[in-house]
C-alpha cells in the first residue's frame, strides 16, 4: 500500500524537471497531507532538490 506521503514524492520526482510544475505539485503535497508528514516531506524535499529548487521549497515550506 502507498502511502500520500510516498505518493507526492513520486510526483515531485517525476515533474522535477519543470520548475513551475514542481512547486505546484509540492504545495498540492503540503495543503493535502497530514500535519505530521509535513516534516518529513520537507526533510525529504531538501535532501533531493535543495541544490536546484532551494528558493522554491523555502518560500512552499514557509508558508505551511
Amino acid at each position: 500500500m502507498t502511502t500520500m506521503l510516498e505518493y507526492f514524492k513520486m510526483i515531485l520526482r517525476k515533474v522535477s524537471f519543470d520548475r513551475s510544475l514542481f512547486e505546484k505539485e509540492l504545495r498540492k503535497a503540503i495543503s493535502r497531507l497530514l500535519e505530521p508528514e509535513i516534516p518529513q516531506l520537507k526533510e525529504w524535499c531538501f535532501a533531493n532538490f535543495s541544490v536546484r529548487y532551494r528558493v522554491v521549497l523555502n518560500r512552499c515550506f514557509s508558508q505551511a
